[in-house]
């Protein structure tokens, strides 16, 4: 057995910032340069969260004269990717006239319709016709009378910010230096208390945002950096100086499984548990079970902590009010008893979120959102967190490994306390953020769908994993040769600007594809492949097979027995292990997927040369019409029958060409390059067709894609030629 003890969680962060860097740079630059450096740490701040700004001089557009500009991160940036056009421009005076018309309707300092409407004047203030929208946050920036301001979400202030004494625990740790400011929703009521509070406290070098964060401000950029580092260290060392060690969370209640044994449970329950949490809008997983993150499962006061969810918004806007701590004990409990105790726990955490929004909506209050939950606790396994794609399961992970540490540190120096259900709920279904998510474009065709390509280390398989990617699909890269799967998913990592995701890597840190090592004619190889795609990404929604075998016959156009038992093992049987080793990952999840076979226009035309090759794929063909009978309803199974594709195929070495080239008589130099002798072939291949052109990959790609999207959620059991028209491979 495993067990998690983390002896010491708080550590210090220091400085990155070089001069050099930005010595030559403009103000924008420089911001940019400050953002990159804060949001490079989640533990400094998540992703997405959190606010930088600079009060610059610029030239007015219209008059030519120097007025004093805002620059601030812009709504839905992320200050770590950010770059120049992610931050809106204001002109900061017209922002402090807003003042003047600004009215607390009901005077209780909570947020009113006054509040709200004040967002729609930002845009009356921006400078230059910059079309970056602002952020709700841009009157804390605009009315802190500094001209830098760092807006961050520290773990450990947060911490501080959480706990029931944190107005205490603030003053011994920071003397008079820091203010604190009961939570508020952020926009200009609470811009106009930082103002108030910087006012009555000029001295005060930051302020403590009750249960959100951190604010602190200079006259310089480098100065209210550092300034940022120097108050998060302060109170990571007091929290470090009362760390707990294994005695966190009230102690161990539960031992971890053995990380062999964890990949065991969870390659298996995870295709069921995402099924039970797709049955309103489908997810991508992503599973944490490091050492920090299972101590907390596994602890006495977890499920306490986990009941009472997050408290900071931008948290809890991706982990929901709060997640599902699944009751199971892993020492005890099977696998059957997991999936019972998690079907229990989905109906009692969806009739909670009813309740939590039937409780506290008004007349106004958009439609119930999806009442299942985005993080799952499972003790002694770990966490699994789940999104519309790998990218948001990811963050959203992040997000809750941050509420851990703030729960540690709170519950380490006193009582870790979470928003109000209402003011949750606010923050939740805020006009503003339905707004928000309204502006959001329209997911795309394989959003939130999970396609394992098998063959993606050349060829038809390579190209469409590109394609599938262009569609918003999450990709497992599949192929004999692991070393070119893995090389095409990171071709196409580079390209998107992602990382790569091996599967040998953490799975937590998988992006949206990975390569895989698959050999399908070996049953176990098949099962370890699928097995490393669900830990990856939690299931699989629709699997395109393109590899093939095509043996070389000898110059009498024979080929040996082996050669026609490899081109069954691979053409036909390897479809149907997996397919057979697929069909329970789709059994579990109960959702709609889809198959597609490349089979060959010589399926259904005779002729010689290729018997063994032929013969197999005809086989494949009544093998797509079996396989759709049996996976129905829920799965399509489908096929493509391309005529010869030469371009960029594995199965067409420089000999084979050759030896094509050859036996057509086709005139061609030995001096030729590969793919000169490649196009005069294809070129050979296409004349022989109705429509004269030449068979590409990508019009493979577009009837495999097609087949696996809703285009085509009516066909099954049918093999799609795209052959330029041989009329011998009509069917009759």
């Amino acid at each position: 057995m495993e067990t998690s003890i983390v002896e010491s969680y708080f550590r210090q962060v220091e400085s990155k910032w070089d001069e050099n860097e930005v010595k030559d740079k403009d103000a924008l630059a420089r911001l940019v340069y400050r953002s990159n450096l804060l949001g490079s740490d989640a533990y400094i701040n998540n992703t997405g969260g959190g606010n930088t700004s600079s009060k610059v001089m610029e030239k007015d557009p219209i008059n030519g004269e120097e007025a004093e500009v805002l620059w601030v991160k812009g709504s839905g940036g992320d200050l770590r990717t950010a770059k120049k056009p992610n931050f809106a421009s204001l002109y900061q005076q017209k922002l402090l006239k807003l003042q003047e018309i600004y009215h607390d309707m009901d005077n209780t300092g909570l947020k009113t319709p006054a509040e709200d409407s004040m967002t729609k004047m930002y845009p009356h203030c921006t400078y230059n016709l910059n079309p970056r929208a602002p952020s709700i946050d841009t009157p804390l920036h605009s009315f802190i009378p500094f001209k830098f301001v760092d807006h961050t979400h520290p773990v450990p202030v947060i911490a501080i910010a959480t706990a029931d004494n944190g107005p205490e625990l603030m003053e011994k740790i920071y003397g008079d230096e820091v203010a604190w400011v009961d939570w508020m929703r952020p926009g200009f009521e609470l811009g106009l208390k930082l103002q108030e509070t910087i006012k009555e406290n000029p001295d005060i070098r930051g302020i403590i945002l009750g249960g959100h964060g951190l604010i602190n401000w200079a006259d310089d950029d480098q100065e209210c950096y550092e300034l940022s580092l120097e108050l998060i260290n302060k109170a990571a060392a007091y929290l470090e100086e009362h760390e707990l060690g294994e005695e966190a969370f009230g102690g161990a209640k539960f031992e971890s499984l053995a990380k062999d044994k964890r990949r065991e449970v969870f390659g298996e329950v995870l295709p069921f548990l995402r099924g039970q949490v797709s049955q309103q809008n489908q997810f991508i997983g992503t599973i944490q079970d490091d050492e920090t993150t299972l101590q907390f499962i596994n602890s006495k006061d977890a499920p306490r902590l986990a009941e009472l969810g997050t408290s900071c918004p931008d948290h809890f806007l991706r982990t929901k009010i709060k997640p599902l701590y699944v009751e199971w004990d892993p020492q005890s409990g099977s696998v059957d008893d997991l999936k019972e105790k998690i079907v229990e726990g989905l109906g009692e955490y969806r009739d909670d979120y009813a309740d939590y929004y039937n409780n506290h909506k008004d007349e106004d209050s958009p439609d119930m959102r999806d009442p299942n939950p985005t993080v799952i606790l499972i003790p002694g396994l770990g966490m699994v967190a789940w999104g519309k794609n790998k990218s948001e399961s990811r963050v959203t992970a992040e997000f809750y490994t941050a509420a851990i540490g703030v729960m540690r540190g709170a519950e380490s120096v006193a009582n870790y306390t979470a928003l109000p259900k209402q003011e949750a709920y606010d923050i939740e279904y805020w006009a503003l953020e339905e707004a928000k998510l309204q502006r959001m474009p329209p997911e795309s065709e394989l959003s939130r769908q999970v396609v394992a390509v098998v063959g993606a280390g050349s060829g038809i398989g390579k190209a469409l994993v590109t394609r599938l990617i262009e569609e918003g699909g999450t990709v497992a890269a599949l192929d004999l040769n692991e070393e070119a799967a893995e090389a095409t998913a990171k071709e196409v990592l580079d390209e998107i600007g992602m990382g790569i995701g091996v599967a040998g890597s953490d799975i937590s840190g998988s992006g949206d594809i990975i390569g895989v090592g698959c050999d399908i004619t070996d049953r176990s190889s098949v099962k370890e492949a699928l097995k490393k795609v669900v830990l990856a990404y939690g299931g699989v929604d629709h699997v395109a097979v393109t590899a093939g075998l095509y043996p070389t016959p000898d110059q009498h156009g024979n080929v040996g027995d082996s050669a026609w038992d490899n081109s069954f093992a691979v053409n036909v049987k390897g479809n149907y292990i997996v397919a057979d080793e697929v069909s329970e990952i789709w059994h579990a999840q109960n959702l709609k997927g889809s198959m597609v076979i490349t089979t060959s226009a010589n399926a259904v035309v005779p002729k010689s040369g290729s018997m063994a090759y032929d013969t197999s794929k005809s086989a494949a063909n009544h093998l797509i019409r079996e396989l759709a009978i049996t996976l129905s309803p829920k799965v399509r199974v489908n096929g493509v029958a391309p005529a010869t594709v030469v371009e960029g195929s594995s199965m067409f070495p420089r000999d084979r060409v050759i030896a094509s080239l050859t036996k057509y008589g086709i005139e061609f130099s030995k001096e030729e390059s590969t793919e000169a002798l490649r196009d005069k072939l294809a070129g050979f291949y296409a004349s022989r067709t109705l429509t004269q052109r030449n068979i590409t990959l990508e019009q493979q790609c577009e009837a495999i894609y097609g087949l696996i999207s809703s285009k085509f959620s009516n066909t099954t059991g049918h093999v799609i030629p795209v052959d330029g028209g041989l009329k011998d491979a009509f069917l009759r």
